[in-house]
């Protein structure tokens, strides 16, 4: 999955009527995906795919997808074509943002202006339909949702939050981390502390995420959140964690949002400090 050889540059696609009506609560589904991590490589910009193990929780061997990618300002997980377990990806070069499905041999241009976030990531299917949205902020500090669609486009943004969030330097989930069964949004501030940001079903703006749920201090001590859905095979959403040696960490869900994490297990010695980025 070479990017330079795959760009093909082509118009933006035109807004798509998400499937939920104005006003209307969709309930995503309960079990979080089994994803691979995505990371890439510091020294030559390849992307390489570590898929779960399974129930001991961790990584199989790594599967190079390619190189090509060392100029991406941003890279996320897309997985439109497989439920939330495929390769597809979002990238964005200056302010450009593209789509790969996972066996495509071009990309695809999918929106212009990107470079007007500077937090961005993709949170799996928070209501609007099988395909996961993308939630980034802005340079004012405000948070917008923007609805994926199942080829790969997107929806016109809705705001998910106001100004303010300028206070968090890290944003990660990938499923439910409170057991209703929607999409939460985790988000980690300024001085370590970490918040589960409840999904509410809606991508109605100002609706998306209700009242935050504070899961602990101390999570600056991590130079990297990710969560890939279900690293172990139980169904629960899991985050995975770097720390500045480079060790990678496995924090269990448990789906109770008064206690959404079991003990940290390590399942990644030194070494991952390698990558620049993980998703």
């Amino acid at each position: 999955m070479a990017l330079a050889a795959a760009l093909v540059i082509g118009p933006a696609l035109a807004p798509e009527p998400v499937a939920a009506a104005s006003g209307q609560t969709v309930q995503a589904a309960a079990a979080a995906p089994m994803s691979p991590l995505f990371v890439r490589r510091s020294s030559d910009g390849h992307l390489l795919a570590y898929e779960p193990k399974g129930a001991a929780g961790g990584f199989q061997a790594p599967v190079d997808l390619g190189g090509g990618f060392a100029a991406a300002t941003a890279i996320l997980r897309a997985n439109t074509s497989e439920s939330g377990a495929g390769n597809d990806l979002f990238f964005r070069l200056g302010g450009m943002l593209f789509y790969t499905a996972e066996r495509g041999s071009s990309s695809m241009h999918v929106a212009g202006n990107m470079d007007i976030y500077n937090l961005i990531m993709t949170p799996g299917n928070m209501g609007s339909s099988a395909a996961p949205e993308i939630i980034a902020r802005d340079t004012a500090g405000a948070l917008w949702l923007i609805p994926g669609r199942s080829d790969g486009g997107l929806s016109a943004r809705a705001q998910a939050g106001a100004s303010g969030w300028d206070t968090m330097n890290a944003l990660a989930g990938y499923g439910d981390y409170t057991g209703d069964g929607k999409n939460d949004l985790l988000a980690r501030t300024t001085t370590g502390t970490l918040y589960i940001y409840p999904g509410t079903g809606s991508i109605v703006a100002n609706q998306i995420l209700g009242t935050r749920i504070s899961a602990g201090t101390g999570w600056g001590a991590y130079t990297a959140l990710v969560s890939t859905g279900d690293n172990n095979a139980d169904g629960k959403a899991d985050l995975i964690a770097r720390d500045s040696a480079g060790a990678l960490w496995l924090f269990k869900g448990t789906g109770v949002s008064s206690a959404p994490f079991a003990a940290r297990v390590q399942i990644g010695a030194s070494g991952w400090n390698a990558f620049n980025a993980l998703f």
